[in-house]
């Protein structure tokens, strides 16, 4: 889009990390702000755990004008075609969210059809509608080396490395015109009618602007301590709170890398593991009420196994929850100072992808009323994305059949189940879900993900009035038909994922540090 920001307009970025500079990367290079400032602090770590995108990356990091080549080597990344999860339904069942939508791109008159089919014969809904769990369980990547950048026959994202890929686009952005401070913030100058003035630093140096993000993490520094944004805890429904994380070796060179985060559950909370090139980055995150840390971590190193035996595990402390009011005044808070959900669906990078679209489309030439109104929509739209957040997160574990552990038992419990969930699952148990459910333009995951996790999760839906009610039960089983018939075809027609990456890393050196403006 065209947006014509004044020269005046000054921009500053609290926070580097992923927010931040993915926050400059997308003001530089997409939306082409000539005057963007980027302060943070070599003495304040970076949280960095999370290292899983959804499909949306793709079309933030096209938008930005860079290779995908490049990118992938600069930020050891490699593709994501969704999240396999073990154990969650019953402790010995597997199920796949696909990121493939369902054949035809919509599933609504095929589910009633495939709901009613119940043979033995009847494939889980995902393989029923989509050929891309075939080919994760294959190993193959979702695309091929002369697709163009970013598409492919499979939906897909990344995982990367964090550090790495903060470091790439801080590198695009500098190279774009942003101008990076380096200091820590002493205090924070307001003007007279409340707006922040300026950041002035510990090293005597004052930074003022027209307009402030806050990526400062989860210190909040701008949106929550200096503007006083309260946070909406939740953590009653959603329990964990804890996770240890690790960067684990592969036992082999050249071992193969899965094309898919694999979540397993555990008894207090469960595992991430995802494959780089030359590591794995795997993860416990658990309920500090259900478990011990000591508990957790003997939990971590089980799964683990000898690979992590001289591994010191990082610890990592949150509460689960969102700033309602993301937007005051001059300042939008972007990233771990806006909310932090935990990492089972890599919502925390789309949800920075989400905020600066919209300051995008908001922050143009006006008055200071019409200003503030596009902070209340801005504040209405995010804080009802983060609450359905909650129920799609909360989905994965209130219809768990495990009762094995506390933790499991408490999940399940009514009173932990938001009442927008509750009347979506009452009414689930006699009839598919409906696209009358959803508010698309403020759900992160579209109907098709609460699909996959339903009926993956073996979620029984009794239709009451009979498959008879829905039309096109041939047209829906000549579709299903086709679909199986398709799953060799689609694992013999794309690569081996370690070995599109292996082209990836021998064609572009790692070393690339040319970037284009």
């Amino acid at each position: 889009m065209t947006t014509d920001y004044p020269s005046s307009g000054r921009v500053v970025i609290l926070g580097g990390g992923t927010a931040g500079w993915l926050a400059a990367a997308y003001l530089s290079r997409t939306l082409k702000m000539s005057d963007v400032t980027l302060v943070e602090s070599s003495e304040i770590g970076i949280i960095g755990v999370g290292e899983g995108t959804f499909p949306t990356i793709r079309t933030t990091l096209a938008g930005l004008g860079i290779s995908e080549a490049e990118f992938l080597v600069r930020a050891d990344a490699t593709f994501k075609q969704g999240v396999l999860f073990d154990g969650w339904a019953t402790g010995s069942e597997s199920y796949f969210h696909p990121f493939n939508l369902p054949v035809g791109g919509e599933d609504e008159a095929l589910l009633p059809h495939w709901i009613a089919d119940g043979s033995d014969t009847r494939l889980p809904w995902a393989d029923a509608v989509t050929v891309q769990e075939q080919v994760i369980r294959a190993g193959r990547g979702p695309k091929r080396v002369e697709d163009p950048d970013f598409s492919g026959p499979m939906n897909y994202a990344y995982h990367f490395d964090a550090a790495r890929f903060a470091d790439y686009l801080r590198d695009i952005s500098v190279a774009a015109g942003v101008t990076r401070i380096e200091g820590t913030v002493a205090t924070v100058e307001r003007a007279a009618d409340g707006d922040i003035a300026a950041l002035a630093l510990a090293n005597g140096r004052c930074v003022e602007g027209d307009f402030f993000l806050d990526c400062s993490g989860f210190r909040a520094l701008l949106i929550g301590q200096t503007l006083g944004a309260d946070f909406t805890s939740c953590s009653g429904s959603l329990f964990n709170d804890r996770a240890l994380a690790m960067q684990v070796p592969y036992a082999q060179p050249g071992a193969p890398v899965r094309p898919y985060t694999l979540a397993t559950a555990h008894e207090a909370g469960w595992t991430w593991d995802i494959g780089l090139t030359e590591r794995r980055g795997v993860g416990y995150v658990y309920s500090s009420r259900h478990c011990s840390d000591d508990e957790a971590e003997a939990t971590l190193r089980r799964y683990v196994g000898n690979e992590g035996d001289s591994l010191t595990p990082r610890q990592l402390r949150f509460e689960t929850g969102y700033r309602e009011t993301q937007w005051i005044g001059n300042c939008v808070a972007v990233g771990l100072s806006a909310g932090f959900f935990e990492p089972l669906e890599s919502t925390g990078i789309m949800l920075i992808e989400a905020a600066l679209k919209m300051v995008g489309e908001f922050l143009v030439p006006g008055s200071r009323a019409a200003r503030d109104a596009a902070a209340r929509s801005f504040n209405r739209l995010m804080a009802a994305r983060f609450e359905r957040i909650v129920h799609f997160l909360k989905l994965h574990y209130c219809i768990t059949r495990r009762t094995d552990t506390a933790y499991w038992r408490d999940n399940a419990d009514p009173a932990s189940i938001p009442e927008v969930l509750q009347d979506m699952l009452a009414q689930w148990r006699h009839r598919p879900p409906s696209r009358f459910d959803f508010v698309v333009d403020l759900e992160t995951f579209l109907p098709p993900s609460y699909h996959y996790i339903l009926y993956g999760m073996g979620f029984e839906t009794r239709l009451a009035a009979g498959a008879g009610r829905y039309p096109g039960g041939t047209e829906a089983r000549e579709v299903f038909a086709r679909v199986r018939a398709a799953h060799a075809g689609a694992r013999g027609a794309l690569p081996d994922h370690r070995a599109l990456l292996d082209h990836y890393n021998a064609r572009f050196s790692p070393s690339l540090t040319k970037v284009s403006r």
